[in-house]
């Protein structure tokens, strides 16, 4: 059952070269977390973006969000949780998920939650130091002192579930729930909900078409573009969707997730770019957490409600400081006065 925790203020970044500055501009201004994506398609590898952002941070927490099973061995991620955990100690949480732009972006199908269950089991008794039967092997972490932290090794872990297979295994493994896109039905079943969230806070009077929100909102508005093409919706439903899906099926069918992906939560792709040309852009107050000050607190205290205990705000465009440091003040106005 849910407790009464306060709501975190977090942030999550597609992970790039620049988010150990971002991560350490984040811990600055007061964020509790820091997540990073698990995209290898568009970025560096986030175990050794997430070892500098501990280099150069101290106290903000740390971790992936979400990590993919089929792209690693769990050995590896354990492993790149260890060292993380040497590195920032006490600092450290791991989600998993099946896998959307982290599998789809490359024509793969995301993980089973009958393998992401066995997955996290292994991760986690792999950190314990237990020997654990995988593909057919025995394995155990052998790390020897200076090679990584004694174990056992404590880092909660947080499971991205959204219907009720991953609900199950939720509640089964997770110490909580990483949730997206402002599903927070089952928030009140978890003591720990981190929902990610994408947007900006607009100004007096700005226009939702501007050049400003086009970068700062407009990829957190595509998301709904991607994951309704994905997960089988209706593109056409959306706000010059047909526009948008004539672009993607332009390219060949075999080569067509790419088209999909590109620039993914980053910047728009050509498809993201024609809709937005056609009006895409109104669709922006209803998937992304855009509005002004006033209308943004309204919604953030209806998370808080359903029982949402972290916000994970990503930051979009080419002012990134300008947009943590918004939010926070936004934030810390509604959950920390």
């Amino acid at each position: 059952m849910a407790g009464a925790a306060p709501t975190k203020i977090s942030c999550q970044f597609p992970t790039s070269l620049e988010s150990p500055r971002h991560i350490a501009v984040a811990e600055s201004l007061g964020y509790d977390h820091a997540w990073l994506f698990d995209t290898p398609q568009q970025s560096p590898d986030v175990w050794m973006m997430l070892a500098l952002a501990a280099t150069h941070t101290e106290r903000i927490g740390l971790g992936p969000g979400v990590l993919v099973p089929t792209l690693r061995h769990p050995m590896v991620n354990a492993s790149g949780a260890a060292a993380l955990s040497a590195l920032a100690p006490g600092r450290v949480a791991v989600a998993f998920g099946t896998g959307f732009a982290g599998a789809r972006a490359m024509g793969a199908e995301p993980s089973t939650w009958s393998y992401l269950r066995d997955y996290v089991r292994a991760f986690r008794a792999l950190l314990r130091g237990e020997t654990v039967d995988w593909d057919g092997g025995r394995m155990r972490m052998l790390h020897p002192g200076g090679h990584g932290p004694a174990r056992p090794i404590e880092v909660p872990v947080l499971i991205s579930a959204l219907g009720p297979k991953g609900l199950a295994v939720a509640k089964d493994l997770a110490d909580g729930l990483f949730t997206v896109n402002g599903e927070t039905g089952f928030a009140k079943e978890f003591t720990w909900v981190a929902l990610g969230v994408h947007g900006t806070v607009l100004a007096e009077g700005e226009e939702l078409d501007s050049p400003r929100v086009r970068a700062a909102a407009g990829p957190g508005n595509a998301l709904a573009y991607h994951a309704a093409y994905e997960f089988g919706g209706d593109v056409t439903a959306l706000p010059a969707g047909k526009v948008w899906l004539d672009v993607v099926n332009r390219t060949p069918a075999r080569e067509r997730h790419l088209a999909v992906h590109d620039r993914h939560l980053v910047a728009l792709n050509a498809a993201d770019d024609a809709a937005w040309a056609a009006g895409s852009w109104a669709a922006i107050p209803t998937t992304t957490l855009t509005g002004s000050a006033a209308q943004l607190g309204e919604r953030l205290a209806a998370f808080a409600e359903q029982g949402i205990t972290e916000i994970a705000y990503q930051p979009t465009g080419p002012d990134i400081e300008r947009e943590l440091e918004s939010f926070i003040n936004l934030t810390s106005a509604l959950f920390r006065s």
